[in-house]
């Protein structure tokens, strides 16, 4: 009884090493953001400061940064670590579009998205194919260079944080207790961005613990932190690049469309429901 008590108190002492670390390499970047310049680059910087925390923590403990699980895993669930946010985005989207909070890009929209692609320079091309050629591209390319930097975030957060959650907590808990740090995390940049401080916090903090429910899931199936580097990526090129480029915005129903959208935090609690009942179901 008094090992497992030392057991918890060890593990519990690892994972708050880990956040102080967290806030203090992100801090620096969270200030730049919110009082110089929301640049890409501090953003990338931010993205990585949980997988340098992870990593400096294993030095400190005496453990291996090979100890994380790099192997990648069955390939089953890296398609569905694509398959599963992308639908989400799209189911998102369709709601929006069917319940009138956004219409569907007309043609106009669809010839400045192939501007900012350049895909003018390859030819005459219908709004239909450059729409197309569009998708295809983000949903590969940008996935691939969206992973360099969700790599950062996972290595910490999946790679290494819930599973020393799992030594103390159940799925449950693990989900519900990294969900609510990762959805803090982001607090600054949330009150930098947001329009209505407010609702956006309450949508947020309800899609990062929806997401974390699918992430949590994944990781523990897969025992790899590949699939929900997959997952990160795609869920933000589906959620912020491309359905809001075929999304036209209605006036006064900005709260339901976007990644802090009233519409994404209901789609994202379903799909975090359904996992949560099958990860109890499988006694993961």
């Amino acid at each position: 009884m008094t090992e497992s008590i030392e057991s918890k108190y060890k593990t519990w002492k690892t994972i708050f090493i880990f956040l102080g670390l967290v806030i203090a390499l992100t801090s620096p970047f969270h200030y730049a953001i919110v009082n110089l310049y929301p640049s890409r680059i501090y953003v990338g910087a931010i993205m990585w400061c949980p997988a340098i925390a992870a990593i400096i923590t294993l030095k400190i403990k005496g453990r291996k940064i090979s100890s994380l699980n790099w192997n990648w895993g069955d390939w089953k669930y890296i398609r569905w670590s694509y398959f599963v946010p992308a639908v989400y985005g799209v189911i998102t989207y369709l709601l929006i579009w069917i319940f009138g909070f956004g219409s569907l890009a007309n043609e106009d929209v669809i010839t400045e998205w192939g501007k900012e692609l350049g895909l003018f320079g390859i030819g005459t091309l219908s709004p239909t194919a450059i729409t197309i050629i569009a998708i295809i591209l983000l949903g590969t390319v940008e996935v691939i260079r969206a992973s360099a930097t969700t790599l950062g975030e996972e290595i910490g957060w999946r790679g290494f944080f819930i599973y020393e959650l799992r030594k103390v907590l159940s799925f449950t808990g693990v989900s519900i207790f990294s969900g609510i740090i990762w959805a803090a995390w982001h607090w600054p940049l949330l009150v930098y961005y947001s329009s209505n401080v407010l609702l956006e916090f309450i949508t947020f903090f309800i899609v990062i613990i929806s997401m974390s429910f699918v992430m949590t899931y994944y990781t523990f199936k897969s025992k790899s932190l590949w699939p929900a580097v997959i997952f990160h990526a795609v869920s933000n090129v589906y959620i912020q690049k491309i359905m809001p480029s075929l999304t036209i915005k209605v006036e006064g129903t900005e709260h339901w469309l976007g990644e802090n959208g009233i519409m994404f935090a209901i789609v994202t609690f379903v799909f975090g429901l359904y996992f949560w009942r099958k990860a109890v179901k499988e006694n993961l």
